[in-house]
């Protein structure tokens, strides 16, 4: 009997073993179809998955969002219902906070549904992406009924903008008129949704059901349209940007008319200034927001970036509203992934273009598109296409004029924009940069002179990354008296050394490789030079302190430069730090390597450490000698 029941238990274990790995391997394809935004599938995957195992509980948090995607509120909630009831033992009792969820639809008591929400992510803080679009759904729910409501009572009290709301709509909608009335009326009905109510009263009276007016909706879609069809497409938008403007509800209800999202893309490529102008102000008011570009996003933007980049051509405002929405939608990772399709082939070359032609656009917006690339480039992929192109960077070089006084010079915006995006894709390494790896080296050697000192701090962040890619580039650099530059802005601004390592790193190797560079008592001042980096070993900035021991270190390995220390209060500075005082083990770590490369390289400084008492930590220094 004892064997039977053990092999019994064994069976069962085997089997929900086997069922936890069906269910799990549901829930990931139930997660890919709601990704995809097809609801309905990732609801019957989630069913699926619980059905080969019913106590599987976020299954049921996975499947009461894909409900509320649907809007089938009840079933969302009676999905929470069966989650709270599986948690009160480890969260205490969320009745008192809910009262019975499963009675109170979120459609009707959209108060509730937010709380049920928000107690779900205190019981799991980890789903907080899984919960937040929720709840934010809930207060959505919550604010639409409070206007619907309070503009129910102005209707009741007899007001005259419900009333000319109404009888305008209803001339839109009914037949048989020329274009003209169209325009019209939707002017005048543009004029009357001037406020939150009127917004609201336009939703109520199906103010979005305009399109079904066969005129109206042939003008809008029409692929080449005439002068009165552009001014009731130009009214269109006037009306929508009116009833959506802060209206989160409308603007959702906006675009999930087809062919509002259809045409915003043909609308902004249609050449017609005034269009698109219009077209820019309505989107605009999507993309300043979380939830409307999350609208925005369930649309087709693939070709969005190359229409919205293209504007950076035109001189009015349509260039600055252009690269607002870019702005605001390219930190979005479903923005960047539709873009990867058309990047290469349409995005890229329009930007070499622009950047060709710099003088000939709007500089500001130009500056702002460059960012916007630069921006992409914390999508990998995108970066990757991008450091890979030989015309980018030929283009962003051609920009950098290296020749003082060039007419017409750079636009310090766009060489700041510029030199920022060539640092992002500077984190990439492939053999087009080690090409362009010198040209790019003496364009920012020759920026270490300008009078802007955010593009000097930036041209010398594009040389610590480049530099350590081609030995070539720290030859042309050592030559141009990089060092000797750095040295100066040391001087002044202590801050400066945090590129340090990157930069004297390099050309320190270069100097200790047998080449006619970098030779001690002639390319590197080595008294002048020590004295600043003695100077920032006595920073208050730990940070600051770390990084001069490092270059200290490496500029150590060469012949002489420890000897030319001798009499300085070197020793003591690294001593104090290796020993403890330094807070961070990096800087530890820095000040020991050097202390212990300067005493192998010159014996007379253990003389020094012997009267300072730090033998003892010179002998643990050099395991980080040895390993370095």
């Amino acid at each position: 009997f004892l064997a039977a029941l053990e092999k019994d238990a064994k069976e069962r274990a085997q089997r929900r073993r086997r069922n936890e790995q069906l269910a799990n391997a549901l829930k990931e394809q139930g997660n890919e179809a709601f990704r995809a935004g097809d609801f309905a599938l990732a609801i019957q995957r989630y069913s699926e998955g619980l059905e080969k195992l019913r106590d599987k509980q976020d299954l049921y948090t996975n499947r009461a969002q894909a409900y509320l995607k649907l809007h089938e509120y009840e079933k969302a909630i009676s999905d929470c219902e069966f989650y709270f009831s599986h948690s009160l033992r480890t969260v205490g009792s969320v009745w008192d906070i809910i009262d019975a969820p499963s009675l109170f639809p979120a459609l009707f008591f959209p108060l509730k549904s937010r709380q049920c929400y928000e107690k779900m992510l205190q019981i799991d803080p980890q789903k907080e992406n899984l919960y937040k679009e929720c709840v934010d759904e809930a207060r959505l729910e919550e604010k639409r009924l409070r206007e619907e409501q309070r503009a129910q009572r102005e209707l009741q009290a007899g007001s005259a903008a419900a009333s000319s709301i109404q009888e305008l709509l209803q001339s839109i909608s009914s037949p048989g008129h020329d274009i003209l009335y169209y325009t019209g009326a939707t002017r005048l009905l543009a004029g009357a949704v001037n406020s939150c109510t009127g917004q609201t009263f336009f939703r109520t009276n199906n103010g979005f059901s305009i399109l079904r007016n066969e005129t109206v909706r042939g003008a809008f879609c029409a692929e080449s349209k005439s002068p009165a069809e552009v001014e009731l497409c130009v009214s269109l938008l006037l009306l929508w940007q009116a009833a959506c403007a802060g209206n989160e509800e409308n603007q959702r209800l906006l675009l999930a008319q087809p062919e509002v999202g259809a045409q915003l893309a043909e609308l902004l490529s249609s050449g017609t200034a005034q269009l698109q102008r219009e077209t820019l102000a309505l989107i605009s008011l999507f993309s300043e927001h979380q939830s409307g570009r999350r609208l925005l996003l369930r649309q087709d933007l693939s070709r969005w970036l190359q229409i919205l980049m293209a504007f950076v051509k035109c001189t009015d405002a349509r260039a600055d509203s252009a690269m607002n929405i870019l702005s605001d939608l390219i930190e979005e990772k479903r923005f960047q992934a539709q873009c990867r399709a058309t990047f290469s082939t349409d995005v890229l070359p329009l930007f070499t273009q622009l950047l060709v032609c710099a003088s000939q656009v709007k500089l500001a917006a130009l500056a702002r598109g460059v960012a916007v690339l630069g921006s992409l480039c914390a999508d990998v992929g995108l970066r990757a296409q991008l450091a890979e192109s030989r015309e980018c960077w030929q283009a962003c070089l051609q920009l950098l004029v290296s020749k003082p006084g060039a007419v017409p010079s750079p636009p310090p915006q766009c060489v700041f924009a510029v030199l920022g995006l060539m640092m992002n894709l500077l984190l990439e390494s492939n053999g087009t940069i080690q090409d362009f790896a010198v040209p790019i080296s003496g364009r920012c050697l020759a920026l270490l002179s300008h009078q802007d000192g955010k593009i000097v701090t930036r041209a010398t962040g594009v040389l610590s990354r480049v530099l350590p890619a081609s030995p070539s580039a720290v030859e042309e650099v050592v030559k141009g008296g990089v060092v000797k530059k750095m040295l100066k802005f040391l001087k002044v601004n202590p801050a400066f050394s945090f590129f340090l390592p990157a930069l004297f790193l390099p050309c320190s190797q270069q100097g200790t490789s047998g080449a006619a560079v970098a030779v001690p008592n002639r390319d590197f001042p080595l008294l002048p030079g020590f004295q600043v980096l003695l100077g920032l070993l006595q920073s208050g900035d730990e940070l600051t302190v770390g990084n001069a021991a490092f270059c200290l270190s490496q500029c150590l390995l060469l012949p002489g430069a420890a000897s030319s220390l001798l009499g300085s209060s070197v020793v003591q500075l690294l001593l104090r730090q290796a020993g403890g005082d330094a807070l961070r083990s990096s800087v530890q770590q820095n000040s020991a390597i050097a202390l212990g490369r300067l005493c192998v390289a010159e014996p007379r400084h253990i003389h020094q450490l012997r009267k300072l008492n730090g033998l003892a930590i010179l002998n643990s220094s050099m395991k980080y000698v040895q390993s370095s």
